[in-house]
């Protein structure tokens, strides 16, 4: 098979996961149980150009907010929604989680996976947490409050990292028995 169309083949099945796993948001599931984290680093790991982690997740997330806001939660909001209010910090999010991929994943092992998964949960637990802080009543605007508010975030921890890890199991799980399957899907390193 010519590189070219290896490449592409490649390219298109991640992406196509990678979409997958986004829309599997819309399926009832546990609060914060997502495919978020595992996808940006599934990205890392098996797009040959890092951009395009961050991009594909990024679109891929995007899309899926944009039916989600749109259809599921339409009755919240009055007009058509692109963007929600704090989307950059969400989406920022998931730009922090694919660079910890890279520096994680550079080999992919069961252990790095584990521990990308889990790092993919702390990075959200923090930058969620964190935002929730200043625009939330409850909470008062100094270091008490902002600590209140991440304990408060605690029970979910749970679910998060029950969905980073197990996404992140059925996507490269996936992935390496379809690269047995179709050799074609491996890259040069693998």
């Amino acid at each position: 098979m010519k590189k070219d169309k290896k490449l592409n083949l490649r390219f298109g099945t991640i992406t196509a996961l990678i979409l997958l796993a986004a829309f599997s948001r819309i399926v009832p599931h546990m609060p914060n149980f997502s495919p978020l984290g595992a996808m940006g680093l599934l990205g890392v790991t098996h797009f040959q150009r890092k951009w395009q982690s961050f991009l594909i997740v990024v679109a891929a997330v995007w899309l899926s907010d944009l039916f989600i806001n749109n259809v599921i939660y339409a009755k919240y909001y009055s007009t058509f929604t692109w963007f929600y209010s704090v989307f950059y910090w969400i989406y920022a999010t998931y730009l922090l989680i694919v660079l910890a991929g890279i520096v994680i994943l550079k080999k992919i092992t069961v252990m790095r996976i584990i521990a990308a998964s889990l790092a993919a949960t702390t990075i959200f637990f923090l930058v969620t947490n964190f935002i929730c802080w200043p625009g939330s009543s409850p909470y008062s605007h100094d270091f008490s409050g902002m600590m209140i508010c991440y304990a408060a975030g605690i029970p979910f921890l749970k679910e998060t990292f029950s969905g980073d890890l197990s996404y992140s199991g059925i996507l490269f799980g996936g992935v390496a028995l379809a690269q047995r399957q179709w050799p074609a899907l491996k890259m040069k390193y693998e």
